[in-house]
C-alpha cells in the first residue's frame, strides 16, 4: 500500500481502498455522482451557496481553458496558482467523465430498470449530480452540459468573478463576495462533497434507484480529498492566503458533517414520503441484504432496545462522532449512544418519532462542533485511532458501512500520525475485510480488530 498522498494522488495510483472495485472511483464518483453547492448548513456555506447557484450564470468550462488561463500544459513558475488547473481536471479528475458515464450500458440499464423513457443522459435525477445541471438562463454562452462536473460545479458561478479574479488587486476574499465557493474550509467543503455522496432532500440516491443497480453511496472527506487528483499546491503562499487544514481536522469534519447531514435528511419529505414504507435508503443496507447464515444479530443491537430481524436506521456516521467524542470525553459519548439507540428504536415506530429524535440527535452534535476546529496534539490522534480500534475490535462495528469507516478513519489517522507505512501490513489485513460488502463478516472483522489493537 502506497503513500496515497504521493503524486498529487493521482488515480491511478491511489491507495487500494480506492482501487477496489467497489470504491474505485470510476464507480463511486464516475456512478454515484460528483461535487455541486445544493448543501444547507453554515451561514457563510448557505450565502456563498444562493449567490453561486441562484445569482450567477455557470460560464462554462472552456471559459478557463485556455494556454493563458488554466489550460497551460504544466504548472506555471513563479506563480502562486499552477494554470494547469483545466489539463488536471480533463486528463485525470474522474469528475470531468461523469456525463459521459451515461451513455455506459451499465447507466443505460439503470435508467431503464427505473423506467426513465428520456435515458440516463437527459434524467434530471440523474443531470443533478452527473453534470452541473443549472437552468437555461443561468448558463454562459460557453456552457456544456455535456462538460459533465466542471470546474463552477465546484467553485460556484464565475460571471461575477470570472474576468476580475486574475487581476493584480485580487484576492480570494473577494473572490468569495463575488460567488466563488469557499471549498478550502472545511465545513464548506464537506457540505459540498456531500450534497451528492450522501444527498439533499431534493435528489438522494434511493433505495428504488440502487435496487436498479445504482452503487451505494460512501463517502469520507478526508480520504476522498485526498485521492482527488490535486489542482492546486499548499504552501506557504497558499495558507497565508486560504488557511491550511490538518487532516486529522477534516476527517473529523467529514464524520460531524455527514453525521448533521444525515439527521437534516431525516427531518424532511426525504424521509417521510408518502409511500407506505418510509425512504428505505436511509436504512442499513445489509440489516436485510445479508446470507441467512451469516447471523448477525448481537448484544450490541439487544441494547438499542429492538429485535432481532429488525431493519435498522443507518448509524455509521453516528458511530464515528461517539468514537471521536468518546476518546476525551467517555460521559459525552455515552450520551450520544443513548441518542443513537433512541434513533434506532424510532426508526421501528414512526415517522414523527424519527423526526423528533433526529432533531434531538442533531441538537446535541450541533454543541459540539468545535471538535472539528479544534488543535489535536500527536497523542490525541493516537488516542482518537485507539478509539477507532477499540470500536472495531467490539460489536459496535458489526455492520459493514460502520466497518468500513473505521479502517478508513485508521488510515486517515495514519497518515496524519506519520506512521501510515509502519502500519502498512495492519492495514492491508483490515482493507481485505472490507473490500467487498457482499464479503463482510462481523465477526471475522471484530476478530482480527482485536488481534491488530496493540499495533495502533
Amino acid at each position: 500500500m502506497m503513500n496515497r498522498h504521493e503524486m498529487g494522488a493521482r488515480l491511478d495510483r491511489a491507495p487500494r481502498r480506492f482501487r477496489s472495485s467497489r470504491y474505485l472511483f470510476d464507480l463511486t464518483l464516475l456512478l454515484t455522482g460528483s461535487l455541486m453547492l445544493f448543501a444547507g448548513g453554515s451561514a457563510l456555506g448557505q450565502q456563498v451557496q444562493r449567490a453561486a447557484i441562484t445569482e450567477y450564470k455557470h460560464m462554462g468550462v472552456a471559459s478557463c481553458a485556455t494556454n493563458v488561463c488554466h489550460g497551460k500544459l504544466a504548472p506555471a513558475p513563479g506563480k502562486n496558482v499552477r494554470l494547469n488547473e483545466y489539463r488536471t481536471w480533463v486528463n485525470e479528475d474522474r469528475h470531468a467523465v461523469a456525463y459521459r458515464t451515461l451513455a455506459l450500458p451499465e447507466s443505460k440499464r439503470i435508467a431503464a430498470n427505473m423506467g426513465l423513457k428520456e435515458g440516463a443522459d437527459k434524467a434530471k435525477i440523474c443531470l443533478d449530480c452527473h453534470a452541473d445541471n443549472m437552468p437555461a438562463d443561468k448558463r454562459g454562452p460557453k456552457f456544456q452540459l455535456s462538460d459533465g462536473v466542471q470546474c463552477e460545479a465546484c467553485h460556484g458561478g464565475s460571471e461575477q468573478w470570472l474576468e476580475s479574479h486574475a487581476g493584480e488587486s485580487a484576492t480570494h476574499k473577494k473572490n468569495i463576495e463575488r460567488g466563488m465557493y469557499p471549498s478550502e474550509l472545511p465545513l464548506e467543503r464537506a457540505e459540498l462533497c456531500l450534497s451528492c455522496h450522501l444527498g439533499t432532500k431534493d435528489r438522494f440516491a434511493t433505495h428504488v434507484i440502487m435496487a436498479a443497480g445504482h452503487p451505494r453511496l460512501q463517502f469520507e472527506l478526508e480520504g476522498f480529498t485526498a485521492t482527488q487528483p490535486a489542482h492546486f499546491t499548499v504552501d506557504a503562499d497558499y495558507e497565508e492566503r486560504k488557511g491550511k487544514i490538518e487532516g486529522v481536522n477534516l476527517w473529523i469534519t467529514g464524520q460531524i458533517e455527514n453525521a448533521r447531514t444525515m439527521l437534516r435528511l431525516l427531518q424532511t419529505s426525504m424521509y417521510a414520503n408518502k409511500n407506505l414504507f418510509p425512504e428505505m435508503a436511509f436504512y442499513d443496507c445489509d440489516s436485510c441484504h445479508h446470507s441467512m447464515d451469516n447471523v448477525r444479530w448481537n448484544q450490541d443491537r439487544a441494547s438499542m432496545g429492538i429485535d432481532p430481524g429488525t431493519v435498522r436506521l443507518q448509524t455509521h456516521s453516528l458511530r464515528m462522532v461517539q468514537a471521536i467524542v468518546g476518546a476525551f470525553d467517555p460521559v459525552a459519548a455515552n450520551e450520544l449512544v443513548g441518542l443513537t439507540n433512541a434513533l434506532v428504536r424510532a426508526g421501528w415506530a414512526d415517522r414523527p418519532a424519527v423526526a423528533a429524535a433526529a432533531k434531538k440527535t442533531l441538537d446535541w452534535i450541533n454543541q459540539r462542533t468545535d471538535l472539528a476546529r479544534r488543535k489535536y496534539s500527536k497523542a490525541d490522534m493516537a488516542a482518537l485511532r485507539k478509539a477507532l480500534m477499540k470500536y472495531g475490535a467490539s460489536e459496535k462495528a458489526s455492520d459493514y458501512a460502520t466497518a468500513l469507516q473505521v479502517y478508513m478513519g485508521i488510515d486517515s489517522l495514519s497518515t496524519s500520525l506519520g506512521d501510515r507505512d509502519a502500519k502498512q501490513g495492519a492495514l492491508d489485513t483490515l482493507f481485505k475485510l472490507v473490500d467487498k460488502d457482499i464479503s463482510f463478516s462481523p465477526n471475522k472483522f471484530m476478530g482480527t480488530a482485536k488481534n491488530l489493537q496493540n499495533q495502533f
